[in-house]
Protein backbone atom coordinates (compact mmCIF):
# COMPACT_ATOMS: atom_id res chain seq x y z
CA UNK A 1 0.00 0.00 0.00
CA UNK A 2 1.36 3.40 -1.02
CA UNK A 3 1.32 6.16 1.58
CA UNK A 4 1.04 9.79 0.50
CA UNK A 5 4.36 11.41 1.57
CA UNK A 6 2.56 14.65 2.49
CA UNK A 7 0.12 12.81 4.75
CA UNK A 8 2.97 10.79 6.25
CA UNK A 9 4.79 14.04 7.07
CA UNK A 10 1.82 15.63 8.80
CA UNK A 11 1.22 12.49 10.90
CA UNK A 12 4.89 12.47 11.94
CA UNK A 13 4.66 16.09 13.09
CA UNK A 14 1.57 15.29 15.17
CA UNK A 15 3.47 12.74 17.26
CA UNK A 16 6.58 14.92 17.40
CA UNK A 17 4.48 17.81 18.73
CA UNK A 18 4.54 17.00 22.47
CA UNK A 19 8.36 16.89 22.38
CA UNK A 20 8.84 20.29 20.74
CA UNK A 21 9.81 23.37 22.73
CA UNK A 22 6.77 25.08 21.19
CA UNK A 23 4.31 22.14 21.05
CA UNK A 24 3.03 21.27 17.56
CA UNK A 25 4.69 24.23 15.84
CA UNK A 26 5.88 22.02 12.97
CA UNK A 27 2.50 20.31 12.66
CA UNK A 28 0.63 23.61 12.40
CA UNK A 29 3.05 24.93 9.77
CA UNK A 30 2.92 21.73 7.69
CA UNK A 31 -0.88 21.52 7.86
CA UNK A 32 -1.23 25.22 7.01
CA UNK A 33 0.82 24.71 3.84
CA UNK A 34 -0.84 21.40 3.00
CA UNK A 35 -4.38 22.84 3.21
CA UNK A 36 -3.45 26.19 1.60
CA UNK A 37 -4.67 27.95 4.72
CA UNK A 38 -3.99 31.44 6.08
CA UNK A 39 -4.02 30.29 9.70
CA UNK A 40 -4.16 27.03 11.68
CA UNK A 41 -4.96 26.90 15.39
CA UNK A 42 -4.66 24.05 17.87
CA UNK A 43 -6.79 24.79 20.94
CA UNK A 44 -5.26 23.09 23.98
CA UNK A 45 -7.48 24.84 26.51
CA UNK A 46 -10.66 26.62 25.47
CA UNK A 47 -10.90 30.33 26.40
CA UNK A 48 -13.57 31.05 29.01
CA UNK A 49 -14.63 33.59 31.59
CA UNK A 50 -11.97 32.08 33.87
CA UNK A 51 -9.03 32.61 31.54
CA UNK A 52 -7.67 33.20 28.05
CA UNK A 53 -7.08 29.52 27.38
CA UNK A 54 -4.10 28.03 25.57
CA UNK A 55 -4.03 28.34 21.77
CA UNK A 56 -1.16 27.36 19.48
CA UNK A 57 -1.47 29.45 16.32
CA UNK A 58 0.34 29.71 12.99
CA UNK A 59 -0.70 32.64 10.78
CA UNK A 60 -3.33 35.30 11.51
CA UNK A 61 -2.36 38.22 13.74
CA UNK A 62 -1.83 38.71 17.46
CA UNK A 63 -4.33 41.56 17.83
CA UNK A 64 -7.22 39.50 16.46
CA UNK A 65 -6.17 36.53 18.59
CA UNK A 66 -6.15 38.72 21.72
CA UNK A 67 -9.67 39.99 20.95
CA UNK A 68 -10.87 36.41 20.56
CA UNK A 69 -9.30 35.21 23.81
CA UNK A 70 -10.54 38.18 25.83
CA UNK A 71 -14.17 38.41 24.71
CA UNK A 72 -15.16 37.18 21.26
CA UNK A 73 -14.74 33.48 22.11
CA UNK A 74 -18.26 33.61 23.58
CA UNK A 75 -19.63 34.33 20.07
CA UNK A 76 -17.78 31.46 18.39
CA UNK A 77 -20.24 29.19 16.52
CA UNK A 78 -17.81 26.31 17.05
CA UNK A 79 -18.89 26.24 20.70
CA UNK A 80 -21.90 24.19 19.58
CA UNK A 81 -19.75 21.74 17.61
CA UNK A 82 -20.12 18.10 18.66
CA UNK A 83 -16.85 16.29 19.49
CA UNK A 84 -15.37 14.62 16.41
CA UNK A 85 -17.67 16.50 14.02
CA UNK A 86 -15.97 18.46 11.21
CA UNK A 87 -17.77 21.59 10.03
CA UNK A 88 -17.03 25.01 8.57
CA UNK A 89 -18.25 28.33 9.95
CA UNK A 90 -20.17 28.94 6.72
CA UNK A 91 -22.11 25.73 7.35
CA UNK A 92 -22.91 26.69 10.93
CA UNK A 93 -23.92 30.30 10.16
CA UNK A 94 -25.30 30.24 6.59
CA UNK A 95 -25.98 33.22 4.33
CA UNK A 96 -24.96 36.73 5.27
CA UNK A 97 -25.30 35.99 8.98
CA UNK A 98 -21.66 35.03 9.36
CA UNK A 99 -20.29 38.05 7.46
CA UNK A 100 -22.44 40.38 9.58
CA UNK A 101 -21.31 38.82 12.86
CA UNK A 102 -19.14 40.71 15.35
CA UNK A 103 -16.72 37.77 15.48
CA UNK A 104 -16.09 38.00 11.73
CA UNK A 105 -15.81 41.80 11.61
CA UNK A 106 -13.57 42.25 14.67
CA UNK A 107 -11.55 39.03 14.66
CA UNK A 108 -11.56 37.15 11.37
CA UNK A 109 -11.61 39.92 8.75
CA UNK A 110 -8.73 42.00 10.24
CA UNK A 111 -6.59 38.85 10.19
CA UNK A 112 -7.43 38.12 6.55
CA UNK A 113 -9.62 35.13 7.46
CA UNK A 114 -12.93 34.34 5.77
CA UNK A 115 -14.00 30.80 6.65
CA UNK A 116 -12.71 28.16 9.05
CA UNK A 117 -12.95 24.39 9.19
CA UNK A 118 -13.06 23.05 12.72
CA UNK A 119 -13.22 19.92 14.84
CA UNK A 120 -13.29 19.46 18.61
CA UNK A 121 -11.24 16.65 20.13
CA UNK A 122 -12.11 15.33 23.58
CA UNK A 123 -9.57 13.41 25.63
CA UNK A 124 -11.90 11.92 28.28
CA UNK A 125 -11.12 13.12 31.77
CA UNK A 126 -8.14 15.14 30.55
CA UNK A 127 -8.86 17.97 28.11
CA UNK A 128 -11.18 19.43 25.48
CA UNK A 129 -9.06 20.45 22.50
CA UNK A 130 -9.85 21.70 19.02
CA UNK A 131 -8.35 22.19 15.57
CA UNK A 132 -9.22 25.18 13.36
CA UNK A 133 -8.05 25.67 9.76
CA UNK A 134 -8.85 29.10 8.30
CA UNK A 135 -8.70 30.36 4.70
CA UNK A 136 -8.96 33.81 3.16
CA UNK A 137 -11.83 35.30 1.17
CA UNK A 138 -10.28 34.52 -2.21
CA UNK A 139 -9.21 30.99 -1.32
CA UNK A 140 -11.06 27.86 -2.43
CA UNK A 141 -14.01 26.79 -0.28
CA UNK A 142 -13.51 23.78 1.96
CA UNK A 143 -14.54 20.60 0.14
CA UNK A 144 -15.09 16.98 1.12
CA UNK A 145 -11.41 16.14 0.63
CA UNK A 146 -10.51 18.78 3.23
CA UNK A 147 -13.04 17.33 5.65
CA UNK A 148 -11.79 13.80 5.06
CA UNK A 149 -8.24 14.90 5.83
CA UNK A 150 -9.29 16.45 9.16
CA UNK A 151 -11.31 13.34 10.03
CA UNK A 152 -8.20 11.22 9.31
CA UNK A 153 -6.07 13.40 11.61
CA UNK A 154 -8.42 13.33 14.61
CA UNK A 155 -7.48 9.89 16.09
CA UNK A 156 -3.77 10.72 15.77
CA UNK A 157 -4.25 14.09 17.44
CA UNK A 158 -6.19 12.48 20.28
CA UNK A 159 -3.35 10.02 20.95
CA UNK A 160 -0.71 12.75 20.76
CA UNK A 161 -2.73 14.93 23.14
CA UNK A 162 -2.81 12.02 25.62
CA UNK A 163 1.00 11.86 25.42
CA UNK A 164 1.14 15.63 25.94
CA UNK A 165 -1.02 15.46 29.06
CA UNK A 166 1.01 12.59 30.53
CA UNK A 167 4.33 14.31 29.82
CA UNK A 168 3.06 17.52 31.42
CA UNK A 169 2.03 15.63 34.56
CA UNK A 170 5.40 13.91 34.82
CA UNK A 171 7.26 17.19 34.26
CA UNK A 172 5.13 19.00 36.86
CA UNK A 173 5.79 16.28 39.44
CA UNK A 174 9.50 16.26 38.60
CA UNK A 175 9.70 20.04 39.03
CA UNK A 176 7.86 19.81 42.36
CA UNK A 177 10.16 17.13 43.76
CA UNK A 178 13.27 18.86 42.40
CA UNK A 179 12.17 22.06 44.11
CA UNK A 180 11.64 20.21 47.39
CA UNK A 181 15.16 18.73 47.21
CA UNK A 182 16.64 22.17 46.49
CA UNK A 183 14.74 23.64 49.45
CA UNK A 184 16.63 21.18 51.64
CA UNK A 185 19.92 22.50 50.20
CA UNK A 186 20.75 19.13 48.66
CA UNK A 187 22.96 19.13 45.59
CA UNK A 188 21.68 16.40 43.27
CA UNK A 189 23.71 14.87 40.45
CA UNK A 190 22.19 12.20 38.18
CA UNK A 191 24.44 9.62 36.51
CA UNK A 192 23.69 7.33 33.58
CA UNK A 193 24.26 3.59 33.30
CA UNK A 194 27.97 4.23 32.61
CA UNK A 195 28.43 6.48 35.62
CA UNK A 196 28.60 9.64 33.51
CA UNK A 197 26.89 12.85 34.63
CA UNK A 198 23.49 13.34 32.96
CA UNK A 199 22.32 16.46 34.77
CA UNK A 200 22.67 18.52 37.94
CA UNK A 201 20.20 20.60 39.89
CA UNK A 202 20.84 24.27 40.66
CA UNK A 203 22.36 23.50 44.07
CA UNK A 204 24.84 21.08 42.47
CA UNK A 205 25.82 23.62 39.82
CA UNK A 206 26.55 26.21 42.52
CA UNK A 207 28.47 23.64 44.59
CA UNK A 208 30.67 22.72 41.62
CA UNK A 209 31.44 26.40 40.99
CA UNK A 210 32.39 27.30 44.56
CA UNK A 211 33.78 24.02 45.92
CA UNK A 212 37.13 22.77 44.53
CA UNK A 213 36.50 19.34 46.08
CA UNK A 214 33.51 18.77 43.76
CA UNK A 215 34.37 18.64 40.05
CA UNK A 216 33.07 17.22 36.77
CA UNK A 217 35.79 16.24 34.31
CA UNK A 218 35.18 14.46 31.02
CA UNK A 219 31.63 13.74 32.11
CA UNK A 220 32.62 12.06 35.39
CA UNK A 221 32.09 13.28 38.95
CA UNK A 222 35.25 13.74 41.01
CA UNK A 223 35.27 14.33 44.78
CA UNK A 224 38.21 15.51 46.87
CA UNK A 225 41.57 13.86 46.26
CA UNK A 226 42.33 10.80 44.14
CA UNK A 227 41.64 8.37 46.99
CA UNK A 228 38.23 9.91 47.69
CA UNK A 229 37.31 9.83 44.00
CA UNK A 230 38.27 6.13 43.82
CA UNK A 231 36.08 5.47 46.84
CA UNK A 232 33.20 7.25 45.08
CA UNK A 233 33.76 5.17 41.94
CA UNK A 234 33.68 1.90 43.94
CA UNK A 235 30.47 3.08 45.57
CA UNK A 236 28.89 3.86 42.18
CA UNK A 237 30.05 0.52 40.75
CA UNK A 238 28.39 -1.38 43.62
CA UNK A 239 25.11 0.36 42.87
CA UNK A 240 25.40 -0.40 39.14
CA UNK A 241 26.16 -4.07 39.89
CA UNK A 242 23.17 -4.39 42.22
CA UNK A 243 20.95 -2.75 39.63
CA UNK A 244 21.32 -5.61 37.16
CA UNK A 245 20.82 -8.32 39.76
CA UNK A 246 18.00 -9.31 42.07
CA UNK A 247 19.52 -7.90 45.27
CA UNK A 248 17.54 -5.36 47.30
CA UNK A 249 18.04 -1.66 46.61
CA UNK A 250 21.40 -0.53 47.96
CA UNK A 251 22.14 2.94 49.35
CA UNK A 252 25.77 3.98 49.78
CA UNK A 253 27.18 6.81 51.91
CA UNK A 254 30.55 8.51 52.33
CA UNK A 255 32.14 11.76 53.48
CA UNK A 256 34.45 14.12 51.62
CA UNK A 257 37.08 15.70 53.93
CA UNK A 258 37.84 19.38 53.38
CA UNK A 259 40.80 21.54 54.36
CA UNK A 260 40.69 24.15 57.09
CA UNK A 261 37.75 24.57 59.44
CA UNK A 262 35.14 23.56 56.86
CA UNK A 263 32.86 20.64 57.75
CA UNK A 264 33.07 17.50 55.62
CA UNK A 265 30.68 17.10 52.71
CA UNK A 266 28.13 14.31 53.18
CA UNK A 267 27.41 12.10 50.16
CA UNK A 268 24.57 9.63 49.61
CA UNK A 269 24.27 7.55 46.44
CA UNK A 270 21.29 5.45 45.51
CA UNK A 271 19.86 3.82 42.38
CA UNK A 272 17.19 5.64 40.41
CA UNK A 273 13.98 3.56 40.35
CA UNK A 274 13.40 1.97 36.94
CA UNK A 275 10.61 0.02 35.31
CA UNK A 276 11.11 -3.22 33.41
CA UNK A 277 10.85 -1.19 30.17
CA UNK A 278 13.56 1.33 31.11
CA UNK A 279 16.14 0.50 28.49
CA UNK A 280 18.37 2.43 26.10
CA UNK A 281 21.33 4.73 26.51
CA UNK A 282 21.75 7.73 28.82
CA UNK A 283 19.11 6.45 31.23
CA UNK A 284 19.05 8.04 34.74
CA UNK A 285 20.61 5.28 36.84
CA UNK A 286 22.34 6.65 39.95
CA UNK A 287 21.41 9.68 42.06
CA UNK A 288 24.17 11.39 44.05
CA UNK A 289 23.04 13.69 46.88
CA UNK A 290 25.66 16.00 48.42
CA UNK A 291 25.07 17.97 51.60
CA UNK A 292 27.25 20.94 52.52
CA UNK A 293 26.81 21.77 56.23
CA UNK A 294 28.18 25.26 55.56
CA UNK A 295 25.14 26.00 53.37
CA UNK A 296 22.19 24.66 55.34
CA UNK A 297 18.58 25.37 54.42
CA UNK A 298 16.90 28.11 56.39
CA UNK A 299 13.13 28.26 56.66
CA UNK A 300 11.53 31.65 55.89
CA UNK A 301 10.53 33.62 58.99
CA UNK A 302 7.02 34.24 57.60
CA UNK A 303 6.39 30.49 57.23
CA UNK A 304 7.63 29.74 60.76
CA UNK A 305 5.22 32.40 62.06
CA UNK A 306 2.31 30.79 60.19
CA UNK A 307 3.17 27.24 61.23
CA UNK A 308 3.75 27.77 64.94
CA UNK A 309 1.99 31.05 65.74
CA UNK A 310 5.28 32.70 66.72
CA UNK A 311 5.84 36.43 66.89
CA UNK A 312 8.49 37.72 64.43
CA UNK A 313 11.08 37.86 67.24
CA UNK A 314 10.24 34.32 68.39
CA UNK A 315 10.55 33.08 64.81
CA UNK A 316 13.97 34.70 64.39
CA UNK A 317 15.17 33.29 67.71
CA UNK A 318 13.97 29.77 66.90
CA UNK A 319 15.73 29.84 63.52
CA UNK A 320 19.01 30.98 65.06
CA UNK A 321 18.79 28.14 67.60
CA UNK A 322 18.00 25.67 64.82
CA UNK A 323 21.07 26.96 62.98
CA UNK A 324 23.27 25.80 65.88
CA UNK A 325 23.65 28.97 67.93
CA UNK A 326 23.48 28.87 71.71
CA UNK A 327 20.92 31.01 73.53
CA UNK A 328 23.64 33.52 74.44
CA UNK A 329 24.85 33.74 70.83
CA UNK A 330 21.29 34.06 69.50
CA UNK A 331 20.39 36.81 71.98
CA UNK A 332 23.54 38.73 71.02
CA UNK A 333 22.73 38.34 67.32
CA UNK A 334 19.24 39.76 67.93
CA UNK A 335 20.54 42.57 70.13
CA UNK A 336 18.61 41.55 73.24
CA UNK A 337 19.55 40.52 76.76
CA UNK A 338 19.79 36.87 77.76
CA UNK A 339 16.80 37.27 80.11
CA UNK A 340 14.66 38.66 77.27
CA UNK A 341 15.74 35.76 75.06
CA UNK A 342 14.81 33.30 77.81
CA UNK A 343 11.35 34.91 78.07
CA UNK A 344 10.84 34.48 74.33
CA UNK A 345 12.12 30.89 74.55
CA UNK A 346 9.56 30.05 77.27
CA UNK A 347 6.83 31.41 75.00
CA UNK A 348 8.18 29.31 72.12
CA UNK A 349 8.15 26.18 74.31
CA UNK A 350 4.56 26.92 75.31
CA UNK A 351 3.41 27.32 71.69
CA UNK A 352 5.19 24.22 70.37
CA UNK A 353 4.59 21.88 73.31
CA UNK A 354 8.28 21.03 73.70
CA UNK A 355 10.31 21.62 76.85
CA UNK A 356 13.94 21.39 75.72
CA UNK A 357 16.01 23.37 73.26
CA UNK A 358 17.21 20.22 71.49
CA UNK A 359 13.60 19.16 70.86
CA UNK A 360 12.81 22.63 69.51
CA UNK A 361 15.72 22.43 67.08
CA UNK A 362 14.55 19.00 65.89
CA UNK A 363 11.00 20.30 65.46
CA UNK A 364 12.12 23.25 63.33
CA UNK A 365 14.52 21.22 61.18
CA UNK A 366 11.97 18.48 60.52
CA UNK A 367 9.04 20.82 59.83
CA UNK A 368 7.59 21.46 56.37
CA UNK A 369 8.87 25.03 56.68
CA UNK A 370 12.16 23.85 55.17
CA UNK A 371 10.30 23.19 51.89
CA UNK A 372 9.11 26.79 51.63
CA UNK A 373 12.54 28.30 51.09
Amino acid sequence: MLIDPAFDEVIATIYQGPLEEEPWEDFLSVLCKMMKAVSVTLVLNQPSEKGRGVLRVVGGNLESLARYQERLFAMDPFQSLRPGEVKSLMEMVPGEGWLDSELYKLCMKPAGLYDSLGVDIVVPGEMNAGLRVARGEHSASFDQADRDLIYALVPHLERALRFHVRLNKVESERALYAGAVESLSLATIILDENGRVLNCNRMAEHLIIREPDVRVEDGHLLLGDQATTKKLQRLINRILEHRVGDEPTVVEAMRVPRDGDFSDLGVIARPVPVTEWSEGKSVPTVAIFISDPEYGAEAPVAVIIQLFGFTPTEAQLSLLLADGLSLDEASAALGMSRNTARTHLRSIFSKTGVSRQTLLVRLILKSVAQLAD
